[in-house]
């Protein structure tokens, strides 16, 4: 099995060596940086397997790496917060990382939180986690129609009046999780289940700021909010 390269920047030395060697351990190989411009060199010359990106670094913020990051790559991206400051968590996930954590954070849980990252992304997660992750609930395979909205289920492709959209894979899974259920309204925590992987809960945020990514791409008015419950493909 292939090794899975993490990418990690983080400016406090004591954080970023325990890390480091706590993924080591779990197998994963890990190159340090430890402000977002040495980051961002490393990143183009390693192409790693998923980043974790600190958002208060020197030299280059977090977010601002995120955004570079994701204008060459559709790589998957963790941002890591000193807090649970809703700027913070929002200002990262725009800028298009998959998901968050909040420091301090438990090794254990990291990894857990990479190798579900990594499933979703098709990775293996990491050495002891096995396959990539069966199908999730994903529609048939077939051309999906919504409108001038097409949804190419097994090229995962996607196309808005004959122009392909690009949607990082994360956008794509929650995508085909509305496409397969058209009409009908999901909640925030069946998205975090079936999108993230996530069985122990979540922060609905994560869904909220990625529906209006996918929208801004496919259509404001394609995805639809019923409050108090969640969101609906419209049919």
């Amino acid at each position: 099995m292939a090794e899975t390269h993490v990418l990690f920047v983080e400016d406090d030395d004591v954080i970023r060596e325990a890390t480091t060697l706590a993924l080591e351990r779990d197998g994963f190989v890990v190159t340090a940086m430890p402000d977002g411009l040495s980051g961002l060199e490393s990143f183009r010359a390693h192409r790693p397997d998923i980043a974790l990106l600190d958002v208060m670094v020197p030299g280059m913020d977090g977010v601002s790496l995120c955004r570079r990051i994701r204008d060459e790559s559709t790589v998957p991206v963790i941002m890591l917060s000193a807090r649970a400051d809703s700027i913070d968590v929002v200002l990262g996930l725009e800028a298009g990382a998959d998901d968050y954590v909040t420091k301090p954070f438990d090794g254990s849980v990291l990894v857990a939180r990479i190798r579900a990252v990594l499933r979703r992304f098709g990775h293996a997660g990491g050495p002891g986690n096995g396959a990539a992750a069966e199908d999730n609930g994903s529609p048939e395979r077939g051309v999906l129609s919504f409108g001038d909205l097409e949804v190419d289920t097994e090229g995962m492709e996607v196309r808005r009046a004959g122009a392909p959209v690009a949607l990082t894979p994360t956008e794509m899974r929650l995508l085909l999780e509305f496409s397969s259920a058209p009409g009908t309204v999901l909640s925030r925590d069946r998205l975090l289940e079936r999108v993230w992987d996530y069985d122990w809960g979540g922060d609905t945020r994560v869904v909220d700021v990625h529906v209006q990514r996918l929208r801004t791409k496919i259509g404001q008015d394609r995805i639809e909010t019923v409050r108090g419950f969640g969101y609906k493909l419209k049919a």
